[in-house]
C-alpha cells in the first residue's frame, strides 16, 4: 500500500474524528519540525520539514513523505496508427478515462506515489508535449509536480532563443505564465510544487544548440565583473519567477530549475536561486547518489533527483529497456541521504518512438522484469516510511 492510499484513508479518518484533532495527532506522531519555506500559507499543502536531521516533504496531513515519482506520461503514445484502436475502443478516446483506468492504477500497483512531471519528448531534439490540465490532474488523484514554461532552455532543445531576464517583456511573460498556471492550481492539495526549466543551459551548451550558446558565456566567469553580472542576471530570473508565482499561489513549494548535474553549474546561479526556491532539483544519468550528496552538503538545501534513469543493455528491436536493478540501488541510496526528498524516474510511462523506453510498450504490455524490481524497491521504501511515521 503506497502513501497515496494511506493519505486517502487518513482523509476519511479526519472527516469522522474532526480534521483539527486528526491532523494535530498525526503531526505529533510524525515529529517532523516544519521549516521556513517560500510559502506564506503552507498549512494544508505539501511543505518541508526535518526529523532527526533528515529533510522530508510533509504531506497536507502532516506526515513525512519521500516522493517516488515517474516522469513522462503522454497519451499521444497510444495514438500511433498501430495502437490507436486501443485508445478509441478501450478508453473511448478520452484522456480522463485513460488516466483513471490505466495511469493511476498502474502507478499505484507499481509502488510510485507521485507523478514527477508529465511532459514527454515528442520527436528527437525538438520539444516536450503539453502538461496535464487541471481536470486531468484531478483524475490522477495522487501527488504530482508541475512544470511552469517560463523559458525553454533544455540542453537538447535547438529552436528557442534566450530571453533577456531583465527586460519588461520577460517580466510580462512570467506574470502571464504564473496567472495562467498557478492561479488555476493554487488550491490543489495534491500539487507538491513547481519546476522551471528542464536542464537549463545557464553556462553550458550542446552541439544541437551551439548556435545560440549558453545563457551566460562561461569565459566571463573568469573576471569579478563577469561573476557579478551573472549574479545579477540570475537574481533577476529567480526573483521575477518567485514573485510572479507568489502573486497567484501562496501555498505550494517552488522546486526551481532542474539542473544538469553533469554540466558546469556556477555557484553564482545556485546562490542567487537559494532565497527564491525551496529545493534544488537535478537531472543526473551518471552519478546521482554522489552528486546529490555533494550539493546538499555544499548548500544545506534539500535536494531532489528530478529526472534520472539507467538503461539496461543494448537496444532491443529499436527500444531501450529500463534498468530495474540500477533503479533499486539508486533509490535506496538516495533515501539514506539526509538532504534528499525523492527520486523521479525518467523511465516514461509508455514508450514512444522518440524516447524509446517505457514501463509499458506501445501495446500496453509491461516490462515485467524491470517493473517487478522497481515495485519491490518502491514498496521497501514505503514500508520503511510507514514503520517510522
Amino acid at each position: 500500500m503506497n502513501d497515496n492510499t494511506h493519505r486517502r484513508g487518513f482523509l476519511k479518518q479526519a472527516a469522522a474524528l474532526g480534521t483539527g484533532l486528526a491532523v494535530a495527532s498525526l503531526s505529533q506522531r510524525a515529529q517532523a519540525a516544519p521549516t521556513k519555506t517560500t510559502q506564506s500559507e503552507p498549512d494544508g499543502f505539501f511543505t518541508l520539514g526535518k526529523r532527526d536531521g533528515h529533510w522530508w516533504l510533509i504531506t497536507p496531513e502532516g506526515k513525512p513523505f519521500f516522493t517516488i515519482g515517474l516522469n513522462h506520461i503522454d497519451p499521444a503514445s497510444l495514438r500511433y496508427p498501430e495502437n490507436i484502436n486501443i485508445w478509441r475502443e478501450k478508453y473511448g478516446g478520452s484522456t480522463i478515462r485513460w488516466i483513471k483506468e490505466s495511469v493511476a492504477p498502474n502507478l499505484e500497483a507499481w509502488g510510485f506515489n507521485t507523478v514527477g512531471w508529465v511532459q514527454e519528448v515528442t520527436v528527437p531534439k525538438w520539444q516536450h508535449s503539453r502538461a496535464f490540465t487541471v481536470d486531468e490532474y484531478r483524475a490522477l488523484d495522487m501527488p504530482y509536480c508541475h512544470l511552469l514554461p517560463f523559458t525553454e532552455s533544455h540542453q537538447w532543445e535547438k529552436h528557442t532563443v534566450h530571453y533577456d531576464f531583465r527586460s519588461d517583456d520577460w517580466k510580462e511573460w512570467v506574470d502571464y505564465v504564473a496567472r495562467s498556471h498557478c492561479a488555476e492550481l493554487s488550491d490543489d492539495r495534491d500539487l507538491i510544487g513547481y519546476f522551471y526549466s528542464d536542464c537549463p543551459t545557464w553556462t553550458h551548451s550542446r552541439p544541437d544548440n551551439a548556435w545560440r550558446g549558453p545563457i551566460f558565456e562561461p569565459e566571463r566567469l573568469e573576471s569579478e565583473a563577469g561573476r557579478k553580472e551573472l549574479t545579477e542576471l540570475a537574481h533577476s530570473y529567480y526573483k521575477t519567477t518567485h514573485d510572479a508565482i507568489r502573486r497567484y499561489d501562496k501555498h505550494h513549494l517552488i522546486l526551481g530549475d532542474r539542473y544538469e548535474a553533469n554540466a558546469p553549474i556556477a555557484m553564482e546561479i545556485i546562490n542567487a536561486a537559494k532565497p527564491f526556491v525551496d529545493v534544488l532539483s537535478f537531472q543526473d544519468f551518471r552519478n546521482p547518489v554522489e552528486h546529490l550528496d555533494e550539493w546538499h552538503k555544499k548548500t544545506g538545501k534539500p535536494v531532489l533527483l528530478a529526472d534520472a534513469a539507467g538503461v539496461r543493455g543494448p537496444m532491443t528491436n529499436g527500444f531501450k529497456p529500463n534498468n530495474g536493478a540500477w533503479y533499486a540501488a539508486t533509490l535506496s541510496a538516495l533515501h539514506k541521504n539526509p538532504g534528499c526528498i525523492g527520486f523521479h524516474l525518467c523511465g516514461a510511462y509508455q514508450r514512444n518512438k522518440a524516447r524509446r523506453r517505457g514501463l509499458l510498450d506501445e501495446m500496453e504490455n509491461p516490462d515485467k522484469e524491470q517493473v517487478k524490481l522497481m515495485k519491490a524497491a518502491n514498496e521497501e521504501i514505503s514500508q520503511w516510511m510507514d514503520s517510522q511515521f
